[in-house]
């Protein structure tokens, strides 16, 4: 796909089904997303690809995060979104550890930085033929969220992506 064909084609997926990215897609999507600008070669990104039991962990703390903020929540509606997180066939993390020794690179810089990675995925998966999902909400900023993929609470998460096929 051409360069501004993929960016003006380019929309969120409403709903995704199977197949996603193959193991090989996805570790040339993680590339793409590597080659984002980064002033100072920080390299600030993590990308956490959310398989097993990492993918178990982080729907049971992401919907553990939406219970805290709405006790009222019932045992129904907590599986249902776990269900809902979980669903999409391929789920990657995009997060920003935030290099703080350094003093050249100020931390809004090191997220923008993750920011373009992100849109570099998007965008790959998008010339691979896949929808994609790009998602944050309370999740992305609750502390025990982010430890289930290796982020310190003063860490970010820029996007938890969903890829799949898309759902005509």
């Amino acid at each position: 796909m051409e360069l501004f064909a993929a960016i003006d084609t380019r929309s969120s997926a409403g709903r995704l089904t199977t197949p996603g990215p193959s193991p090989e897609q996805l570790e040339r999507l993680l590339h793409a997303a590597a080659r984002a600008p980064d002033h100072g070669r920080i390299r600030p990104w993590r990308f956490v690809v959310l398989k097993d039991a990492a993918r178990d962990a982080f729907t049971a703390a992401a919907a553990l995060a939406k219970r805290v903020r709405l006790p009222d929540m019932t045992a129904e509606q907590l599986a249902a979104e776990r269900e809902k997180i979980s669903r999409s066939p391929a789920i990657v993390v995009v997060g920003c550890a935030v290099n703080r020794e350094q003093t050249k690179v100020p931390e809004i810089e090191q997220v923008v930085a993750v920011g373009a990675a992100a849109q570099n995925l998007f965008l790959a998966a998008h010339d691979l033929g896949y929808g994609v999902m790009w998602k944050t909400g309370a999740a992305a900023y609750d502390p025990a969220v982010k430890a289930t993929v290796g982020l310190k609470p003063d860490d970010h998460i820029v996007a938890i992506m969903h890829l799949g096929t898309r759902l005509k």
